[in-house]
């Protein structure tokens, strides 16, 4: 438990879990480019391209979009864990401390919904 009992302590936390966010943000999307990117080389150069190395883009683009989803998942959780540490006299009157923490689950629900997605409409 802390006992500073100021409010930066709080702001400290929450500027490591939206640097998490712009993390699992970047996994997420970086998937699906490269998810996309073998449907591009497939479209662009059919005969350049063959089923398993698609099969692997595929695959690759939705590993990183679950550990975006995954790594946004842990950071809500360790977020909420420094927040059950504060004291009252940490939080500034009025300020919605969990906010950045819902943003984050939802972060990470959207990016298993898309991997999910992806998973259920691939194209051969």
């Amino acid at each position: 438990m802390s006992d500073l009992k100021d409010p930066r302590v709080l702001f400290a936390a929450e500027r490591t879990l939206l640097a998490w966010n712009r993390t699992s943000l970047s996994l997420i999307a970086f998937g699906f480019v490269v998810e996309r990117s073998g449907r591009l080389a497939r479209a662009i150069a059919p005969e350049a391209i063959n089923l398993n190395q698609l099969t692997v883009m595929f695959w690759l683009g939705v590993a990183f979009i679950i550990l975006g989803a995954m790594t946004s998942i842990y950071s809500a959780r360790q977020y909420a864990a420094v927040l059950r540490t504060l004291t009252p006299d940490e939080f500034p009157p009025g300020y919605a401390a969990k906010w950045g923490l819902m943003v984050n689950l939802t972060v990470a629900l959207l990016g298993l919904v898309l991997a999910l997605a992806l998973w259920l409409w691939r194209l051969p």
